[in-house]
C-alpha cells in the first residue's frame, strides 16, 4: 500500500522539505550560470553587458510575466502540480545551455529556463500558507529560502568542479538532467490540501489587482524588495568573477578555488541569515506587525558598508569575514516581507498576492539588476581596468539604502492594512 502521500498529507513538514529541494534547484540552476562567467565569456565572445542580459534579463522577461497567470492556474489545477510540471520544463532548459553555442542560443535556453522556474515560486507560497498557521508562517518561509543559499552554494560548488574537470557545458547538462529526475518524486509525494474556498470563490486577478491598489503599504514592500532584489541578483552573478580577478584566482585551474570561497559565503552566511530572518521576526511580529518591516531594514542598512569593505579588502581571510556578515544580513527580509505582503489581502488570494509580489520583485530584481552591473562595468572599463566590475558593484549595494527606506514608510499602513488570517 501507497502510504508516502498519506504521510506527506498529514505532516506539513514532510511538504516544507520537499518544497525545499524544488527550490534548491530553482537556485541551483540560476547560480551555476554565475560561477561559469568566465568560461563562458571567453568561450562565447561576450561582454560584460551581454552576460548580464543572459543572466538576469533573458531569464526574467518570462519569468516575471508568467509568474501572475501560473500562480493562478496553480489555484484551479492544482499547485503540486504546476510546481512539479515548472521543474521539468526549468530542469530541461538548463541541460540544454550546455549546447549553446553563442549569444542567442544561450539567450533564448535561459529564457526557457526563466519560463519553468515561473511557475515554482507562487503555488509554494501558497502550499506554505495552507499548511502552516501565521504565527508559524514566517519561520516556515524562511525555511522553505533556505533552498536560495544551498542551491546558489550548490550551484558555484558543483559547477566548479564539473567545468574545472570536463568543461562547462557538462555543467549545465549535469544539473538539468538532475531536476528532472527530482519531478516525479515530488508529485508522488506532495499533495494540495483542501480548498478553503470553492473554485467559483477564487477573485480573479483584476480583483487582486484592484484589493492590492489600495494598499500602498503592499506596493512599498515589493518594491523595496525589488531594490534589494536589483544588488542581490547582481552581486550572485557577478561577484565570483569578482573574487577571481579581485585574489588573482583566474586560472581555469582555480576556479574550483572561487567556487569554495563562493559556496562558504552562501552556504553558512545566506542560511544563517535566511533562517534568523524568520525566526526573529514571527518573534517579534508577534507583539507588533512592524518587526517584519524593521527587521529587513535593520538589515540592509548594515548589508550596504559590509559589501564595500568585503570587495575592497586585498586579504581574502578579511574579505571572506566581511561578506559572511553581509551574506547573512542580505537574505534577512524573505521571510518577514513574504509574509506581511501575503497579509494585505485575503487568504483565498494567497497565490494571487505571492505572484504579484514576485513579479515587482523578479522584473527589478532579475530583469535590471545583473544587467545593471555589467553595463556600468562595461562603462568603467576605460578608467578601471578589469576591477571595473568591482565598482560596478560598489556603486549597486546603495540599492540596499533604497530599500530600507521603502519598507520603513511601509510600517504605518501595513500595521493599518493587516489582514488576520480567515477562520
Amino acid at each position: 500500500m501507497n502510504t508516502v502521500p498519506d504521510v506527506a498529507y498529514r505532516n506539513r513538514w514532510v511538504v516544507l522539505a520537499m518544497l525545499l529541494v524544488v527550490y534548491t534547484f530553482n537556485f541551483l540552476d540560476r547560480q551555476i550560470l554565475g560561477i561559469l562567467a568566465v568560461p563562458i565569456q571567453e568561450n562565447l565572445g561576450l561582454s560584460d553587458s551581454q552576460f548580464g542580459v543572459i543572466g538576469g534579463t533573458a531569464f526574467a522577461i518570462l519569468y516575471s510575466v508568467l509568474g501572475v497567470p501560473l500562480a493562478l492556474l496553480a489555484d484551479k489545477v492544482g499547485k503540486s502540480r504546476v510546481i512539479a510540471g515548472s521543474l521539468v520544463v526549468w530542469s530541461g532548459f538548463t541541460a540544454l545551455c550546455g549546447t549553446a553555442w553563442g549569444f542567442w542560443s544561450l539567450f533564448l535556453y535561459r529564457l526557457g529556463v526563466g519560463v519553468g522556474e515561473a511557475g515554482g515560486v507562487a503555488p509554494s507560497y501558497a502550499l506554505i500558507a495552507d499548511y502552516f498557521p501565521v504565527r508559524e508562517r514566517a519561520r516556515a518561509i524562511a525555511i522553505y529560502s533556505l533552498g536560495i543559499p544551498i542551491g546558489l552554494g550548490s550551484g558555484v560548488l558543483l559547477g566548479a568542479y564539473i567545468a574545472a574537470n570536463v568543461n562547462w557545458q557538462a555543467a549545465f547538462l549535469t544539473v538539468g538532467i538532475a531536476g528532472i529526475l527530482v519531478a516525479p518524486v515530488f508529485l508522488w509525494i506532495v499533495r494540495d490540501k483542501p480548498a478553503q474556498a470553492s473554485a467559483g470563490e477564487r477573485e480573479p486577478m483584476l480583483a487582486v489587482l484592484g484589493i492590492l491598489a489600495r494598499k500602498p503599504a503592499y506596493w512599498l514592500l515589493a518594491i523595496g524588495a525589488g531594490c534589494s532584489s536589483m544588488a542581490g541578483y547582481g552581486l550572485a552573478l557577478w561577484v565570483p568573477k569578482i573574487i577571481a580577478v579581485q585574489f588573482g584566482w583566474t586560472q581555469p585551474g582555480e576556479l574550483v578555488k572561487v567556487g569554495q570561497f563562493m559556496a562558504s559565503l552562501l552556504l553558512i552566511g545566506g542560511t544563517t541569515g535566511i533562517f534568523l530572518g524568520g525566526v526573529v521576526s514571527d518573534r517579534l511580529a508577534a507583539s507588533d506587525r512592524a518587526w517584519y518591516a524593521r527587521v529587513p531594514a535593520f538589515a540592509w542598512v548594515l548589508t550596504a558598508p559590509l559589501f564595500v569593505v568585503g570587495m575592497l579588502t586585498p586579504s581574502p581571510v578579511l574579505a571572506w569575514c566581511f561578506l559572511i556578515f553581509a551574506n547573512a544580513l542580505n537574505t534577512l527580509w524573505l521571510g518577514p516581507l513574504v509574509t506581511a505582503s501575503q497579509h494585505l489581502a485575503p487568504s483565498r488570494m494567497r497565490a494571487g498576492t505571492s505572484g504579484a509580489f514576485l513579479l515587482i520583485n523578479n522584473l527589478l530584481g532579475l530583469g535590471i539588476g545583473p544587467w545593471l552591473m555589467g553595463a556600468i562595468s562595461d562603462l568603467l572599463r576605460a578608467g578601471y581596468g578589469v576591477h571595473s566590475l568591482r565598482y560596478a558593484a560598489i556603486i549597486c549595494v546603495g540599492l540596499y539604502l533604497v530599500a530600507a527606506v521603502l519598507v520603513l514608510l511601509a510600517i504605518r499602513p501595513l500595521k493599518r492594512d493587516w489582514v488576520e488570517a480567515e477562520a
